[in-house]
């Protein structure tokens, strides 16, 4: 049971953090996928834990290679440039922290999201 319960965390933390990408990714590049958005914030996850285990120990650049890593796939995957990949995180964070923040006022689910680093 346990198992069956961290799957449906995680999958609605990664529906959560891709809901944060599309809102972002459709305001700044009018990118209208939602399913664009969960590779993008499945990517993110996977390039976010892989460089913070292996750099985010170092102490302040750990932490912002591992966002710049974060922001780079927001960059590889949509386009625009640096100055979008950088709008589309930060209204990736502004969105899936009130989608959050309402789901954790119902008591519906914690305040943590897959695929949108601090969320």
């Amino acid at each position: 049971m346990a198992l069956l319960d961290s799957l449906v965390v995680f999958l609605v933390s990664l529906l959560v953090g891709a809901l944060g990408i599309y809102v972002g990714a459709r305001v700044v590049a009018g990118h209208d996928d939602y399913t664009y958005a969960i590779v993008t914030a499945l990517l993110g996850a996977v390039v976010w834990g892989v460089v913070g285990f292996f750099f985010g120990w170092i102490p302040f650049l750990g932490p912002l290679l591992v966002l710049l890593a974060y922001v780079a796939v927001i960059n590889a995957r949509y386009p625009g440039g640096w100055g979008n990949a950088i709008l589309i995180a930060l209204i990736a964070w502004v969105a899936s922290l009130a989608v959050l923040y309402l789901l954790a006022l119902v008591g519906i689910a914690g305040f943590d999201a897959v695929g949108v680093p601090g969320a």
